[in-house]
């Protein structure tokens, strides 16, 4: 019924709206990426304890001094949570043939809400790591469905301002997470900034199992179906009020659970499940827009950019702290990463939407703005005056952010909708383990090498040069827009005269 024509008439106000979808799934984001900030930050990472030549010592502190890391070992622990995000997210996608999506995002956001929780009870090295590490099955369920869920609903002629939106809250609660993480650090215990993110997130994994299940264009799961049937053939009794909508379309939570893991286990042992993936991977794979335009140029891009950014957001106060001597660095960096984050990352997105959505566009603004992004960075660490440094820096995160909203448009565009789930999960994987996740040891080993802050810092900044470089071969390159490919779209009146998006229309 996704592709068919739906009176106007036939529709009903829902509470779950499409604004409201793109607001849960912004918390959930900001909410993971605070929790990555705080690990970075200096009030809850710490410090190593120091000892002077006439024999007086300072004892460590966070993380980093109490379980005595060398800088290799900090920075790792930024990384560790792509063992659970590599394994989880390919199993996430294929399941989304056959559970619907929005399950799978609850399952996932329970491990994670209780592997952050373990971060606060950790005891040593390896304790804190392996919870870091299932903390990655979390953003696994949920980076690869959020965005394919926030394309359908949002309106035509802004869906990459929706997706700047939601993309901008991974820079923005990051910054949050430097300065929450100093907070707590500093006045409290570095645990208990782990305690309190695991009880934020609670309400949104119970959300996932207790709302009603929602139809993601392309996934053919028999959930999915009998919601799109219901809402077709009936109007629920009640919907007088926000919260009656919500508990009306909910079942109890130990029959969600037991149908969920059962529906799951099942998927696990039927042969056709694997055969599925191997067949969605192959049609990837041989399919050459995808290979060169994605595989090729855009991993290549996208790698060498997050390469830096997860350098910078795990190393980034540290490194100011030492160059300029700031006492307050987590507050001073993540709040130019807060204002920068949000302006650049919407900027992004509504440039894109008024050139007009396309890939070769999408391509020429990443190019564009991260050429002149870097430019203004690298200029920055040559300046030995802090407000010099501060200034440029400025408008260096300003036009990097703005790449958020195109390069993920990029991802979602260019396979079928079917497949969008698997695309983003790949992009996910790749861009970790090439990018963010050797980062942050690696540039640990150069600093320990170089014991300069602000060589390592010029060095890890100039990476993003090849990348502009690599996003403007994409300009050049065929492209094809697949949107509407599986024969799913927007939801219209029999006269053509309107267009909706799905949730708005009632299919969910």
């Amino acid at each position: 019924m996704a592709g068919s024509l739906v009176p106007f008439s036939a529709r009903h106000p829902s509470w779950f709206t499409p604004q409201r979808l793109l607001a849960i799934f912004c918390a959930i984001n900001l909410l993971n990426y605070v929790d990555r900030g705080a690990i970075a930050s200096n009030g809850v990472n710490g410090s190593l304890g120091t000892c002077t030549s006439s024999g007086t010592c300072t004892s460590g502190s966070g993380i980093q001094g109490e379980f005595n890391l060398n800088n290799f070992e900090d920075g790792f622990l930024s990384s560790a949570f792509m063992v659970g995000l590599l394994v989880a997210s390919p199993i996430f996608a294929s399941l989304s043939k056959s559970v619907n999506p929005f399950r799978l995002i609850g399952v996932g956001l329970s491990v994670w809400t209780l592997a952050t929780a373990g971060c606060g009870f950790s005891f040593n090295f390896w304790s804190i790591t392996i919870c870091r590490m299932l903390g990655g099955i979390g953003e696994a369920s949920f980076i690869s469905f959020a965005a394919p869920f926030i394309d359908d609903n949002a309106p035509i002629t802004q869906k990459t301002a929706w997706l700047a939106i939601f993309y901008m809250c991974m820079p923005t609660g990051y910054a949050l997470g430097y300065v929450y993480g100093g907070l707590v650090g500093n006045h409290l215990n570095w645990r208990f900034a782990f305690w309190v993110e695991a009880i934020l997130m609670l309400p949104f994994a119970i959300l996932g199992f207790v709302m009603k299940p929602l139809h993601l264009k392309g996934s053919a799961t028999v959930e999915s179906k009998k919601a799109l049937i219901s809402e077709d053939i009936a109007v629920p009794e009640v919907q007088d009020t926000e919260a009656s909508n919500v508990k009306g379309s909910a079942k109890p939570m130990k029959e969600e659970f037991s149908k969920m893991f059962s529906k799951m286990k099942c998927a696990s042992i039927d042969s056709n499940r694997l055969s599925t993936f191997v067949e969605d991977m192959t049609a990837l794979l041989v399919d050459k827009v995808y290979v060169v335009n994605v595989l090729g140029i855009h991993f290549s891009g996208y790698c060498a950019y997050n390469f830096v950014l997860g350098a910078y957001s795990y190393w980034g106060p540290k490194a100011i702290y030492n160059i300029y001597n700031m006492s307050d660095a987590d507050m001073i960096f993540g709040g130019i990463t807060v204002v920068c984050g949000i302006f650049g990352t919407l900027a992004g997105g509504y440039i894109l939407d008024l050139m007009t959505s396309t890939i070769p566009n999408a391509f020429k603004l990443l190019s564009i703005t991260t050429f002149i992004g870097a430019t203004f960075c690298f200029t920055a660490f040559w300046f030995k005056n802090m407000y010099a440094f501060l200034a440029l820096l400025s408008v260096g995160e300003l036009l990097i952010f703005a790449t958020q909203g195109p390069v993920n448009y990029i991802f979602l565009h260019t396979v079928k909708p079917s497949l969008r789930p698997l695309s983003m999960a790949i992009s996910t994987v790749s861009i970790h383990i090439f990018g963010d996740v050797p980062s942050s040891p690696l540039v640990g080993v150069l600093q320990d090498t170089l014991n300069n802050w602000r060589g390592t810092s010029l060095i890890l900044t100039s990476i993003l040069f090849p990348a502009a470089g690599i996003w403007f071969i994409g300009t050049f390159l065929h492209s094809v827009d697949r949107f509407n490919e599986d024969g799913e779209g927007q939801v219209t009146d029999v006269d053509g005269s309107n267009t909706t998006p799905l949730l708005e229309a009632g299919v969910v």
